[in-house]
């Protein structure tokens, strides 16, 4: 019986300090008030997303809640509604894995928003399921979608600078080897999945990188985020279902819930005096330094310039003139995209006012270059 308890405790105390050690997310800080500013934040139907979402919400902040299911969206924003006791939350439909939505929802939103303060690309998938495109749809809802989406926000942004950018990735990006010859290719059978997740990661890391560059001086800010080891619906959603039963209950005892995995995406969106550290990667609410090719400022221009052809936007535009809204192609012309989405976007959701808009912060924002950060 001793020898039982004594087991016990052993095994208890492990788990303690593993859940705080390395389970346990740390508690955001940041700006207190965000009343007068706008938030988009995607898939925040559930998940990190909607704990993302209701952290804005709760700080006054109008929440657009950008996701691909309307009744699912609606049903998060008036959750979220009654959870804040902020009525300046609503639904937008946007699906990533059809540009036409990506150009339908910017342009719903840029015609009915004057402000937008802080973009928050949370929205992705793990697996294609049953899906079977002609494309990587892993790497155009995880990487091209949000990328087409800031371009044509960009406008916005700028004009309600400072303003910032976080995009949400993962450790996952230390395994990627993008293959320029065949970014586009599609992607089938399980260890396909495995390596195109860990390549889409590793390009929100390189876009967040060359995002930084391109926007220096501006005024807007962008970051990588990893949330950490989550119990979301991820990855279980692609699982059999006889082995659901078996990993729920070990991933609630190892993984964070979803409102620890959102801590660290709402720091990059709201701690002060962060903004020298624009492009870099964020884990446990602090910069982290990351695999010598998610630091290749080389291979960072080189899928900017590629995502942009699968993004279909013009070739010959000037990727440093991001003023003026750019024109996307005619998803109809490409033979990589998918056809347009016949669905009209539309908002739902109350009607709001705003007041004026506080600086996110007083300090400068000059990029440090990191070029030369060290490895572990």
């Amino acid at each position: 019986m001793e020898t039982l308890l004594l087991g016990a405790g052993l095994v208890l105390g492990a788990y303690v300090l593993v859940y705080y050690n390395l389970v346990k997310a740390p508690p955001c800080g940041g700006i207190g008030s965000l009343r007068g500013r706008t938030a988009v934040v995607t898939g925040a139907n559930s998940g990190i997303g909607k704990m993302t979402a209701l952290e804005l919400a709760r700080r006054g902040a109008r929440v657009v809640l950008a996701c691909r299911s309307r009744e699912r969206g609606e049903a998060a924003a008036f959750d979220l509604r009654q959870e804040s006791g902020n009525n300046e939350v609503i639904f937008m439909a946007l699906d990533l894995a059809s540009l036409a939505s990506v150009q339908a929802f910017a342009t719903a939103f840029l015609s009915s928003e004057p402000r937008l303060d802080i973009l928050i690309h949370n929205a992705g998938i793990s697996s294609c399921g049953r899906t079977r495109e002609a494309f990587n749809l892993l790497l155009r809802v995880n990487h091209v979608g949000p990328f087409l989406l800031t371009h044509l926000l960009l406008p916005r942004l700028k004009s309600c600078a400072p303003s910032r950018v976080v995009v949400v990735s993962s450790a996952a990006h230390r395994r990627g080897r993008l293959d320029f010859t065949r970014l586009d290719c599609p992607v089938v059978g399980w260890q396909q999945e495995l390596r195109a997740y860990a390549d889409s990661k590793l390009a929100n890391v390189l876009f967040a990188r060359e995002l930084a560059t391109q926007l220096e001086g501006t005024g807007v800010t962008c970051y990588a985020a990893h949330p950490g080891p989550v119990n979301s619906e991820l990855f279980l959603r692609h699982l059999p279902g006889w082995l659901c039963p078996i990993l729920r209950p070990l991933a609630w005892l190892v993984l964070r819930a979803p409102q620890g995995g959102a801590q660290t995406p709402l720091y990059c969106a709201l701690q002060e005096g962060i903004e020298p550290l624009s492009g870099r990667y964020f884990a446990n609410c602090r910069v982290e330094e990351v695999s010598p090719v998610a630091r290749d400022d080389q291979a960072a221009h080189r899928l900017w310039k590629a995502t942009k052809k699968l993004a279909g936007l013009e070739a010959g535009e000037d990727d440093d003139n991001t003023d003026e809204e750019p024109q996307p192609q005619d998803p109809r012309g490409l033979s990589s995209l998918s056809a347009p989405s016949t669905e009209k976007t539309t908002v739902s959701g109350p009607s709001h006012s705003y007041q004026g808009s506080p600086d996110l912060s007083k300090l400068t924002r000059r990029r440090i270059q990191v070029k030369a950060e060290p490895t572990h």
